[in-house]
């Protein structure tokens, strides 16, 4: 076998996994945006609908500011069995290739190397653990009075997939 081509294998396999670790530290983090949705509705009707909305969610009223117009929802965000099994096939996979890499250049370590494929449910439990949290939506409903037909401009601060449901399920616009 040529010497450099394990070396060079080695190198990338370790890349690759660092690609790994950092994908799976990726999956829980925060992804939280604002976002300003227009609505044809009266801002009444907005509120009773989007209350609803957040209700049928299993999220609860946190805090209302009846100056600022604003409501704070909190829930609960389970975490997805998909990724966590999917995240851990992942790093059992990369494990896997790294201790095939690891075992032709050190082939007495071979049984170490390829029991540390033992470790990958660790990355399941890593994502479960950090991904349940509480979620906070915070919503500022104001209404645009330019034409006769009022419509509603809300102000959304919540998880990016949060946002996207609320738009499709209210059939809100950006603006």
């Amino acid at each position: 076998m040529d010497t450099a081509i394990l070396p060079s294998t080695l190198m990338l396999t370790l890349l690759l996994s660092v690609g790994l670790f950092f994908f799976i530290r990726a999956s829980t983090k925060d992804r939280t945006e604002v976002a300003q949705l227009v609505s044809e509705q009266d801002e009444a009707t907005l509120m009773s609908q989007l209350r609803e909305y957040f209700r049928a969610r299993s999220y609860r009223v946190a805090a209302v500011d009846p100056e600022q117009n604003q409501v704070i929802f909190e829930g609960n965000v389970r975490p997805s069995w998909f990724l966590a099994i999917f995240l851990t096939v992942l790093a059992a996979t990369g494990i896997l290739c790294l201790s095939l890499v690891l075992s032709q250049l050190f082939p007495s370590l071979s049984i170490f190397f390829l029991g540390m494929v033992l470790l990958s449910p660790l990355s399941g439990i890593f994502y479960w653990k950090k991904a349940s949290k509480l979620e906070k939506v915070s919503l500022k409903v104001e209404t645009t009075q330019s034409e006769p037909p009022s419509s509603s401009t809300i102000t959304v601060t919540a998880h990016r997939d949060e946002l996207i449901e609320l738009k499709k399920a209210l059939e809100l616009k950006s603006s």
